[in-house]
């Protein structure tokens, strides 16, 4: 149930904290006061829509803060802080428990909270998606047994059925899969790539852009070692020998030139041969760069570099042979999804029934209470569709939705499409009072649906939301004396005037002032006769 409420700078609402509480809360006051921007504030808080005209004037942003309480919810505390902000540039700030979240993530949280109903609100209970909810939560422990035994059914089914798809179990995939992996196989078993060469062909190909450059420098060490470094030790190692008897040392120096003379020698022939082999013909350099070309785009496909497109080749080839091979696991798996589609047929067929049986019972009792409500030429009904071709859902094979007809020999129509607000509140009223038992949102919010109505129905109609007050914490905006008289809680809305702004206050009465405020409304002044008729009213209320 919400706790607190904080609305700040939304229309003439410049800063208000309404305290709640369980059971019936109800909400009069002045034309105008503020009442349906409180409620407005509620929409924001779920997730509705918002214009920037809704902020007060002069202000920068609008604020609405509840404290909800919400055990058994998975919070490590049973109250629950949701906010919203909204400034004048169009920015959103939304928080559940000081935790950011986007709009439609508060939309989806609070969905489950508050259902808030005016006659042009489309609620929960209008979403064709929740009806086979509702009326499963009607028939409770007749479909619980049934439900549990499905879903497992259903969870082994979707597990079966993802397996065949991932194992390609089915045919044109196998194939287009199959075809696939064998184009890579192939593609890069032509390539004939090994590891290592492509950075033999990248030093390769910068040796060829820089052959001018090697070329000119081979030459110039080889004609220096020839023409001034040979040639001079040659004539040293000669003039030596003609003096090395007279002096050992002269021998050893000779020995040591002669053995560098040798290894120069050999580094000459060496240059000579690098020079020589570095004459390039065109048609080498174009098949380089095709090769190096090929191993770029083979490595945007399968891998970083050689070594791991192999690897892949080789996963890939793995993944060939166990689609060829994997006929017989496919075709094990087919034959227990078969079964277990035969198990959940039989547990979706008996669950039909169920519902058959419980939509009946749901339609008569829903009837009672549109004729308590002065609708008695209203028929409500629920329709069910069993899936023919065996399109398995979360809840079987049935599609439940709500009809109605409001007058004799017409046709039921869905919810939805009930044009009067008048009607389309009791319908409501009267279906919410059916499934209170089991409806699980905690809040329900009544905006003014008792528009249109007075007497035997306005009476009826405040009984009906006191009825589901036992169950839900109910907040009842009303301008009926009939339904005020039966609050819980009365809070009464009014505006006033301080330093040239107005501005809504709301007060939660005592017994005397709830007394003077059903007078007020049902009489427009409060006298005498209008009190003993407001004490009459209380005294019926309903405990």
């Amino acid at each position: 149930m919400i706790n607190t409420l904080h609305i700040k700078n939304i229309g003439i609402i410049d800063d208000i904290t309404i305290n709640l509480n369980e059971g019936f809360n109800v909400l009069t006051g002045e034309t105008g006061a503020g009442k349906t921007l409180i409620i407005g504030s509620l929409q924001i808080l779920a997730g509705g829509r918002f214009s920037k005209e809704m902020i007060r004037k002069g202000e920068n942003n609008s604020y609405v803060e509840m404290s909800v309480y919400l055990p058994n919810y998975g919070f490590e505390d049973d109250t629950v802080i949701v906010s919203r902000e909204i400034n004048v540039n169009g920015k959103n700030i939304c928080k559940i428990n000081g935790r950011l979240v986007t709009v439609s993530e508060l939309k989806k949280f609070m969905n489950n909270i508050i259902d808030i109903h005016g006659q042009n609100d489309n609620q929960s209970i209008l979403n064709v998606n929740t009806h086979i909810e509702l009326l499963d939560e009607y028939s409770n422990l007749e479909i619980e047994s049934n439900k549990e035994k499905y879903k497992k059914l259903y969870e082994k089914y979707i597990k079966i059925k993802t397996e065949i798809s991932n194992n390609y179990g089915d045919d044109k995939e196998k194939q287009r899969k199959l075809d696939l992996l064998n184009y890579q196989v192939n593609e890069i078993e032509e390539a004939k790539l090994k590891v290592g060469e492509e950075e033999e062909l990248e030093n390769r190909r910068q040796i060829i852009r820089d052959s001018e450059k090697i070329t000119v420098n081979l030459q110039e060490a080889e004609e220096q070692l020839h023409d001034n470094i040979i040639d001079g030790m040659n004539i040293a190692i000669k003039s030596l020998e003609k003096i090395e008897k007279y002096n050992e040392e002269y021998s050893r120096v000779v020995s040591v030139l002669k053995e560098s003379y040798y290894e120069i020698q050999e580094a000459s022939r060496d240059i000579s041969d690098f020079n020589s082999n570095m004459e390039f013909d065109e048609k080498e350099q174009e098949a380089i760069e095709e090769r190096l070309y090929l191993i770029s785009n083979l490595k945007r496909k399968y891998g970083n570099n050689i070594k791991e497109i192999l690897e892949y080749k080789n996963q890939v080839s793995k993944e060939i042979y166990e689609i060829e091979n994997m006929e017989e696991y496919v075709q094990s798996l087919k034959n227990k999804l078969n079964e277990t589609e035969s198990e959940m047929y039989k547990i979706a067929e008996n669950m039909s029934k169920i519902r058959h049986n419980f939509a009946r019972k749901l339609s008569e009792e829903i009837n009672k209470e549109l004729e308590e409500l002065e609708m008695k030429n209203a028929k409500f009904s629920t329709k069910i569709e069993f899936s023919q071709d065996n399109k398995f859902n979360v809840n079987g094979l049935d599609k439940v939705e709500f009809l109605i007809s409001t007058n004799i020999g017409e046709e039921a129509k869905p919810l939805v499409k009930i044009a009067s607000g008048g009607e389309m509140s009791r319908i409501m009223l009267a279906i919410k009072n059916v499934l209170a038992d089991v409806d699980k949102i905690p809040v329900m919010i009544f905006d003014e649906i008792d528009t249109g109505i007075s007497g035997i129905a306005a009476n009826s109609t405040g009984e009906k939301m006191k009825k589901i007050s036992k169950n839900h914490q109910v907040i009842c905006v009303t301008h009926l004396a009939s339904i005020a008289a039966k609050g819980d809680y009365n809070y009464y809305v009014c505006k006033e005037v301080e330093e040239n702004k107005t501005k809504t206050k709301v007060k939660l009465l005592n017994e005397d002032e709830v007394l003077k405020e059903i007078a007020r409304i049902s009489s427009g002044t409060i006298t005498e006769i209008s009190l003993n008729h407001a004490k009459e009213l209380r005294n019926m209320k309903i405990a």
